[in-house]
């Protein structure tokens, strides 16, 4: 008898408790942290949220409200107030209070930090800070005159905050033109694809080779990659055509041929160190400008230079 009841009796314990884990989870994810303002957020008051959301609760609930009945709602629904004087969560100094947010919760991605001092520059008027602080500023105050709801608000600016974190992350070495005298070399390049053979140096050659001469002096990174596309020529033969009139070197040899040239210069002045010598040439830096400057000459630039004082 007593085995034949010890199923129901389990399977009966078995539904107890699995009610019992129910309602308690249920009574968790009821659980959701709360967080009170400033009403009309701006800057800090949408940037906080964003970075509560994104890196410390992602179910947390903001509330916006009237200045003066701020503290008093925080205690009514046992929220935590933030961006008002003498809180926890709020300025200390120059920073803001997004910047403690991310030292509070030990938030060590580097595009949090490099939001974080656009974030304080666009929030404190110190817009020296960085240069995307004005930017900002600008696209906030924008978006707060014409939205008036303060919710439409936040969930428009988590948007505008996700976008300027990609940013941060992935692209802010990226420019919107990668060379500035990109148009020129369009205009070379369509003059060549429209030029007829048979010419021993074309036109659009002896210009781009002036263009060259002209913008190596300034430190550009020039590519053809860009143009390629624009065209939708395939850059090998761009290359291979170039070559056939510079000295049978490709765009990038070329290019590199002028820097060591350029660099030659630059090592007769003594006042030039090898670090400066490889900014002003255009290499990403000394070891790298080392390395082709041997490469062209067989010496390094620090033997070439010693050879230079002997003289």
């Amino acid at each position: 008898m007593h085995e034949t009841r010890q199923p129901a009796a389990v399977s009966l314990a078995m539904r107890i408790l699995h009610r019992y884990f129910y309602r308690a989870n249920l009574c968790f994810k009821t659980i959701i942290m709360k967080w009170i303002t400033r009403e009309r957020p701006k800057i800090d008051r949408i940037a906080s949220p964003w970075l509560i959301r994104r890196f410390v609760d992602a179910e947390a609930e903001f509330i916006y409200a009237p200045f003066d009945t701020v503290r008093q709602r925080a205690e009514e629904l046992n929220a935590i107030p933030f961006d008002i004087p003498d809180v926890e969560y709020t300025h200390y100094g120059q920073e803001c209070t997004f910047d403690y947010i991310v030292k509070k919760h030990r938030i060590d991605d580097p595009a949090i930090h490099t939001l974080a001092t656009i974030v304080r520059g666009a929030d404190t008027d110190c817009h020296n800070l960085a240069s995307q602080a004005s930017g900002l500023w600008a696209i906030a105050a924008g978006m707060a005159h014409n939205i008036d709801d303060d919710y439409q608000l936040l969930e428009k600016g988590m948007l505008l905050y996700d976008s300027l974190y990609t940013w941060a992350k992935y692209l802010q070495h990226e420019k919107h033109m990668q060379n500035p005298f990109e148009n020129l070399l369009l205009d070379v390049y369509q003059k060549f694809l429209h030029e007829q053979k048979g010419k021993s140096m074309p036109e659009w050659a002896r210009e781009l080779k002036e263009i060259i001469q002209d913008q190596i002096e300034t430190n550009l990174a020039l590519s053809l990659k860009e143009v390629s596309e624009s065209l939708n020529v395939h850059p090998s033969y761009l290359s291979r055509e170039f070559s056939k009139y510079f000295d049978n070197l490709s765009f990038g040899e070329y290019i590199r041929k002028l820097r060591i040239e350029k660099s030659i210069e630059l090592l007769k002045d003594s006042k030039h160190s090898l670090a400066e010598i490889a900014y002003l040439t255009g290499f990403s830096d000394q070891s790298h400008f080392a390395r082709i400057f041997k490469k062209q000459t067989g010496q390094s630039p620090l033997t070439y230079r010693k050879n230079l004082i002997k003289k």
